[in-house]
Formats: structure tokens, sequence, C-alpha cells
């Protein structure tokens, strides 16, 4: 729809400036995600299988499963936000509206009954699922939040920052406040219980804050569209070549996550051949992110989010030389995280920003903009990815022999853990540069506000 003519230089659109408060208002939001889904991720399966006694087997099983039920709440979701017009406009809403189911399901799915062994399952497998519908309901929206708060694409970078450190900060206190609050309430089913209705509250109450605080500005230019026919709306969706591009982007970076998210315990144990250091090896990652995310705005701003991200992912290649020199030695090993650490700043900084920045390209090149698709496409690779990551590690874990409990492994099992711990992180860095090599809207993407304004005003 138009060629952008680069020659012209043309202003960016006017935009209400996004304050302190209203950003740390926005990154709440995903405080409250994660101080249920990082214990999700950390702690549920032993919790379902060493606190409430079930099968592990049947608990992979229901989460398999859930993962695939998963992918189509998400698109479905993503056509509701679409079609949702309320006083609170698209996406707040939806945080009011189960802010407290999210605390009540957080607190159920920690809350197993003795119901019998076939009867705990069902439980089990309701209450899982039920969290997942109602996190998909509330996360969903609030990844558009960020898209019709403004359309400043450094702005928009800005609040994904904002998003990313509190969920860090989230995670670091289910990491290490969870087990002592569980054992400072007794212990047992009781501890894990009040544990996480301390945390479901308090993830409701912060949602709710995140609504407050916040406010949509940005509407579509064609305000019939407002209201787009899921049909319609996917076929748009994949005229967006840069949605295509960030969702391939997404799966491949996602399923290096699930890779290397439960790797730090057999490096440290067969490699490093001592438990204690998962300890220093999970924040040789965590604290450099955390960090990095107060300083990196800047440089953002200057060399765009594309550039940057290429830089940290090179920055990161240079702490797996490091850890290549000697995979055994732990000195190196750490510094070598720590650099990857680094690496993976811009990243964590960028990447939801420049989903929401297709969303632009999207209503741009079609005449429809779909808010709602653009992010469930996009939560529904990153659940993929991370998914197919952890299913990998296992694979491959298999395929080099690996015995689990067993005292010493083979020297194909523990080459293949230094192969996932080493090598896999630098193919995935390479794929993401090529995929980013592709990626071009950052030098459009001004032009493309002006295009959009300009529509909007005649």
């Amino acid at each position: 729809m138009g060629a952008i003519r680069k020659e012209e230089v043309v202003d960016t659109p006017v935009e209400a400036k996004i304050g302190f408060v209203e950003k740390m208002g926005y990154g709440f939001g995903d405080l409250a995600s994660n101080l249920v889904f990082a214990a999700v991720s950390t702690f549920l399966v032993f919790y379902y299988t060493d606190v409430a006694g079930a099968s592990a087997a049947a608990v992979g099983t229901i989460i398999l499963l859930s993962r695939l039920l998963d992918g189509f709440t998400d698109i479905g979701m993503g056509a509701i936000v679409d079609k949702t017009n309320s006083k609170h406009g698209k996406a707040r809403p939806w945080l009011l509206w189960l802010a407290i189911p999210f605390t009540i399901s957080a607190i159920m799915m920690f809350t197993v009954p003795d119901l019998g062994s076939v009867g705990m399952l069902i439980y089990i497998a309701i209450t899982y699922n039920v969290v997942h519908i109602i996190y998909t309901g509330i996360n969903i929206p609030y990844g558009v939040l960020n898209a019709r708060m403004t359309q400043d694409s450094y702005q928009r970078a800005t609040l994904n920052i904002f998003r990313m450190f509190s969920a860090l900060i989230a995670t670091s206190i289910v990491i290490f406040f969870t087990i002592p609050l569980v054992e400072a309430f007794g212990g047992g089913k009781t501890g894990w219980t009040v544990t996480f209705t301390i945390f479901g509250i308090l993830a409701g109450i912060l949602f709710l804050i995140t609504f407050l605080t916040t406010k949509e500005r940005v509407t579509a230019v064609n305000a019939e569209q407002s209201n787009v026919p899921i049909k319609k709306g996917v076929k748009a969706l994949f005229k967006n070549k840069y949605w295509a591009l960030m969702v391939v982007f997404l799966l491949v970076s996602y399923t290096g996550m699930g890779l290397g998210g439960g790797l730090n315990v057999y490096y440290a144990q067969y490699i490093l051949e001592n438990t204690a250091l998962v300890g220093p090896l999970g924040l040789a990652g965590l604290f450099p992110l955390m960090i990095g995310l107060l300083f990196v705005a800047p440089i953002i701003k200057k060399f765009g989010k594309r550039n940057v991200i290429i830089f940290g992912l090179i920055f990161g290649l240079i702490g797996t030389a490091i850890i290549l020199v000697d995979p055994t030695n732990f000195t190196l090993v750490l510094v070598g995280s720590i650099v990857r650490g680094i690496g993976s700043v811009p990243m964590a900084a960028s990447i939801f920003a420049m989903l929401a920045d297709t969303i632009e390209y999207g209503e741009w090149k079609t005449g429809l903009r779909t808010e709602g698709l653009v992010y469930s496409a996009g939560s529904f690779g990153t659940k993929v990815g991370m998914g197919l990551g952890a299913a990998a590690m296992g694979w491959a874990l298999s395929l080099g022999g690996y015995v689990g409990g067993a005292a010493e492994q083979t020297d194909s099992a523990t080459s293949m853990i230094i192969f996932l711990f080493v090598w896999a992180p630098a193919i995935i860095s390479v794929l993401q540069i090529i995929i980013l090599n592709f990626y071009k809207l950052d030098k459009i993407y001004q032009q493309i506000l002006a295009d959009l304004q300009a529509r909007k005003d005649s």
C-alpha cells in the first residue's frame, strides 16, 4: 500500500509520553504473572510428585496435552481481544475481569486434595488447564496493552524493559522465598497452599494496579476495522512478513531457552562435579540480565532494537568461546555464563516491543489492525518453543546414553551435556542472527507511522 519514500524525512506523530508510574504499573503485570508461572516452571512438578504424590508419568502427560490446548486458547483469546470494545478499551478490561479468577485458580493449583490416585489426577488435570486458560485470558491482553499504550517504538521498548525487569524480580522472589515460606507455614500440603495463597492474592492485586495505572491511547486508522472477523484477520496476518519473521524468531529463541532451562543441574553435577554450583550458574545468567535492563534503553534508542540484539548475540558468542577454553573449569564457565547473560539483555529488552511494531506494519500493509491475533500467535510461538526445547533436551540426553540417577555417566552422555550447554546456544544464536538479517522494520517504522497518521487525518 504505497511505497515508502526513503529520501523524505517525516516527523514522528505526536504521542502522549508514558510517565514512570504508568511504566511501573505496566511492569507490575508481568510481576503478577511470574509470581505464579515462575513457580509453575520451577516447583509445580515437584509439588505434584513429591508433595501431592502423583505419578510423574501421568503429570508429564497432563502437561503435554495442556500445551497443545494452549495453542488453541491463544488464538481464540487473540480474536476475542480484537473484538472487545468496552469503556476501558480492548486490553485493560481483561486485567480487571480476570484478576480475581487468576488468584483463585493459582491457589487451587497448589491445593491438591486427597481424592485417591485417579481423583487426584483428574483434579490436577482440571486445575492445571483452568490456570492456563485464565493465564492466556489475562496475559494475551496484557501483551496487547503495550501496543495500545503508545505507537512510539522507543517507549514500547522501555515498557518492555519494565516488564522484563519485573518478571525477573518475580522469578527471584519465587526461587529464593518459596521453600522458606513453605517451611515457615508448617511444610507439607498446608505450607504450599498458604504460600501460594499469598502469591496468588499478591498477583491479583498487582494486575488490578496495572489496570488502574495504564491507559489505552492507540486506535485503528479505520474505526470500522475495530471488530475484524477472525478469518479476515488471520488472512491479513499472513500478509505481514515482519510478523511471520518475529514468530519464527520467537520460536527459535524460546526453543533455546527451553533447551537450556534445565541444564544447569546436569552440568553442575556431571561436568563440574559439584551440585552446589547450580545456584551460582543460575545467578550468572540472571544477575547481569537484571542489571543490564536498567541501562540498555538509551543504547536501543540510539542504534535500534534489531542492531542491538545482533550485537548482544555476538557478545554472547564470545561468552561461549570463553567456556570452550575449558568446559570443566568452573571459573571459565562462570565468566562465560556472565558474558552470555550480558549478551541476552538486548533481546530480553526488545523482543516483545519488536512484535508490537509489526502491528503497525500489518495495519499499513492491509488496512487491518489485529493486535490480539499478533500477540496470540507470538505467545503460541513462545510456548511451542519452550516445549520443543525441553523435549529436545530430553531426547538429546537419551541419545547420549544418559541414565537418570547414576553416580557416573558415560563419556557419550557427558559429551552430550557439554554440547547442549555450550554448542547448542551458539547454534541458536547464529540462527537468530540470520533471521534478524531480514528484519528491516526499524528503518521504515517512523515513515509507516507518518503514513498511518496521514490516513487517519484524511
